[in-house]
């Protein structure tokens, strides 16, 4: 790690360095850039270059006393359009009251005060130089600062501070979201000192996946031993209802009250069957009402 030129209230603990160096954000890209070559440290032996990190912790440190000069949190802009930092800007600007956009950039947000989307802000901070140059290139016209996170290959025209790190990983991107977040707070007071731990884990600046967070979701419903519960709840269920079926309901119209209606019942069958072979009895008065109805009628015509 390289001298450092800021105070030594300022300098980096060894928690810090090891949360760097655990995100990868020391490990650049095989191409380097003409303008990254003093925060280099070495390239390895596959072609690897590896970023300086004593260098990566003094932009963080400076970005965020760029930052806290700004009075009004709402002026600074922070930018990304890659999917990997657009969770890191959303957590970053919740924190600090920073203005995100997340997404892709409406051409014309800095220049053309008829978009909707018109914004004048006094800093903007970007993921990535190359994804994000549209905002990058509209900044330089309206003179506005810009502070972006810069890989060994990153192209650094118009950017005023340049954070070397790994840009490409999502671990790495959203380590340094969150340590420029913490050091913001803990300039503007927020935080009262530097021994005082930040209740936020890095985690939540971490990009995740959609995909994936919703088929953990369907393993973590599916419990074991459901099924099996699931089948025996069922055959338990036909097994009661069949008991209760065997017995009528109590209160039931149709049902025989007692064992004597029961025998009624029986003794009603066999007069029945006794009386199935005679003849119906009709009464004198309905058969002759009967023909009466039968007999043709003359026509009134």
């Amino acid at each position: 790690m390289a001298s450092s030129n800021h105070p030594s209230v300022l300098n980096a603990t060894s928690n810090d360095i090891e949360m760097l160096l655990a995100s990868q954000a020391h490990l650049g890209s095989k191409n380097l850039q003409v303008h990254m070559e003093p925060y280099l440290w070495k390239t390895r032996a596959d072609g690897v270059n590896v970023i300086n990190i004593g260098k990566t912790w003094e932009k963080i440190v400076l970005a965020a006393r760029i930052i806290v000069a700004i009075d009004n949190p709402a002026d600074v802009c922070v930018i990304s359009a890659r999917p990997y930092g657009q969770r890191a800007v959303l957590k970053f600007a919740a924190h600090t009251g920073a203005s995100p956009i997340a997404g892709r950039f409406t051409p014309g947000s800095f220049t053309n005060y008829i978009t909707r989307s018109f914004k004048e802000p006094r800093l903007i901070i970007v993921t990535d130089p190359r994804t994000d140059a549209q905002a990058i290139k509209e900044a330089s016209y309206v003179n506005i600062p810009v502070i972006a996170l810069c890989d060994t290959d990153s192209p650094t025209a118009y950017v005023d501070v340049a954070i070397p790190t790994n840009n490409k990983g999502r671990n790495a991107i959203g380590t340094i979201w969150w340590l420029l977040a913490r050091e913001v707070l803990r300039l503007r007071g927020t935080i009262y000192n530097r021994e005082t731990p930040w209740d936020v884990m890095p985690d939540l600046y971490f990009y995740r996946d959609p995909e994936a967070e919703a088929e953990e979701k369907v393993e973590e419903e599916k419990l074991p031993g459901v099924d099996e519960e699931g089948a025996a709840a069922i055959e338990t269920g036909f097994q009661q209802a069949g008991g209760d079926w065997d017995a009528p309901a109590p209160g039931f119209a149709g049902a025989p009250a007692s064992a004597a209606a029961a025998a009624n019942w029986d003794g009603a069958g066999e007069d029945w069957a006794a009386n199935a072979g005679q003849p119906a009895t009709v009464p004198p008065a309905a058969a002759t009402e009967w023909a009466a109805d039968a007999a043709p009628k003359e026509s009134q015509w």
